[in-house]
């Protein structure tokens, strides 16, 4: 017999990236789904990297926001208009307290759950996608660029990254950070 339901409250948030990611965790902490608008594009550090890595010139030619992240790994860049040229991105974070089900104290199979259930909603549009289980994949360019790597519970089609997880965890619950890079439309390339 399955136990009561836990449902997921959804919100929808716009503003500046750098005020996006210092959201803290509310008390007391609930399931919920976190959609992240940034209003400008923004490349976002990982809490270990340092800003030397930056050309400053080029992120004031490009109007690109510079951001730190509370969590690790490498450097991403928000896009959710694709003004920069590439695909869109879409940032969604899902927040669950710490006495919640899907709560997992292992920090490298936390995100299994996370990783299964974008599989599941990208199969819902027709795309076959897999999870990575298993260690941190890295590659040389990983320390630099997140999606050059390949975390616990992220998301790969054909081989490639497509969906990027970052967890913050504090005493009340964690926070999964997940970024989508979205294909062009998909009408315009099938044929």
């Amino acid at each position: 017999m399955n136990g009561p339901t836990i449902s997921w409250s959804v919100q929808r948030r716009c503003g500046r990236a750098a005020d996006l990611h210092a959201l803290d965790l509310p008390e007391p902490t609930r399931r919920a789904v976190w959609v992240l608008v940034p209003d400008r594009p923004a490349l976002v550090l990982g809490s270990t990297q340092r800003d030397t890595v930056v050309d400053d010139a080029a992120m004031r030619r490009h109007a690109v926001d510079l951001v730190r992240r509370r969590s690790g790994g490498g450097a991403v860049l928000l896009d959710a208009a694709g003004v920069l040229g590439a695909a869109r991105t879409l940032w969604v974070d899902l927040v669950i307290p710490r006495d919640d089900p899907l709560w997992v104290d292992d920090v490298g199979r936390s995100t299994d759950w996370l990783g299964a259930a974008w599989v599941r909603a990208l199969s819902t549009l027709g795309v076959a996608a897999a999870v990575h289980r298993g260690r941190l994949g890295r590659t040389e360019a990983s320390t630099l660029v997140c999606f050059a790597g390949l975390g616990p519970g992220e998301v790969v089609v054909d081989g490639r990254k497509v969906v990027g997880i970052s967890q913050r965890r504090t005493r009340l619950g964690a926070r999964f950070q997940c970024v989508v890079h979205l294909a062009p439309d998909p009408i315009a390339t099938t044929a």
